[in-house]
């Protein structure tokens, strides 16, 4: 039996799909206010942006921290969308607790068991991200971790997998999707940006997410992409994100399914 999921006013269900978009950091109120107006009049049911960055190089971007809280609160006032932003240690949850409706727990963290356990405490969904080379059993493990401390709210969220593809970032592993819808009741949702890489590809993977089963999508969108502070090479612009909502709707008219509505 599929698991329904309400992440605030959103309804995650079998005949719905949801979309979650925004940057993939919040840089400032200039840059993260219009986009999440944007893509929230384009379809997206949720905001997405990064407080706290977990980053390969330790010199990168990690994000603005507590200066992002009052620029989220400021979106939320106004828009009324929920709001889902990754965490990245126990120690943040008192303060992501009065802002995110749903906490997103990155591929780095997948295997982070303590973290899991915590957020099994509160009863906030979670979205969970398939880790780098985790076997899909163990993704599932992993979910288990925050079901056993109590909160059964959990989306799994494939984000690419590695492999020996060279041009890709990722390998975006469709088949996982459709073996969870089979096998398990967990929500799933794709991430064709981290997935893939390539804003080109991001469109005919979506596509192909709501063909095998999906129910849902996240994806990185920033005004100019060229002068992201992370992951710009991956984010589609204003233009690409519409294009994308225009084309997945009568894909989902062909799988029965419809937008979901914040």
């Amino acid at each position: 039996m599929d698991r329904t999921v309400n992440i605030g006013p959103v309804n995650i269900n079998k005949s719905t799909f949801t979309v979650i978009a925004g940057p993939c950091s919040i840089e400032s109120e200039e840059q993260f206010l219009p986009t999440a107006q944007f893509v929230h009049e384009k379809g997206a049911s949720l905001v997405r942006g990064g407080i706290f960055k977990m980053r390969t190089q330790p010199d990168a971007f990690q994000g603005l921290g507590d200066q992002a809280i009052a620029l989220v609160k400021k979106m939320k006032e106004s828009l009324q969308v929920p709001f889902i932003a990754e965490i990245t240690d126990p120690r943040q949850i008192d303060l992501l607790m009065p802002v995110v409706d749903c906490f997103q727990v990155g591929s780095r963290n997948m295997y982070n068991y303590e973290l899991l356990k915590e957020l099994g405490k509160y009863q906030i969904p979670v979205l969970l991200k398939r880790g780098f080379s985790a076997l899909i059993k163990e993704w599932v493990k992993a979910a288990d971790y925050v079901i056993s401390s109590g909160n059964e709210d959990v989306i799994l969220c494939e984000r690419g997998i590695r492999s020996f593809e060279g041009p890709l970032r990722n390998t975006l592993d469709l088949s996982a999707v459709a073996y969870l819808k089979a096998h398990t009741s967990f929500p799933v949702f794709v991430d064709p940006s981290h997935g893939t890489g390539r804003p080109e590809l991001i469109i005919p993977m979506s596509k192909a997410a709501v063909a095998c089963g999906a129910d849902g999508l996240m994806v990185e969108v920033h005004p100019n992409p060229d002068k992201a502070l992370s992951d710009g090479f991956q984010a589609l612009n204003y233009e690409s994100f519409g294009s994308l909502m225009d084309q997945l709707r009568p894909f989902l008219s062909l799988m029965n399914k419809e937008l979901s509505h914040g």
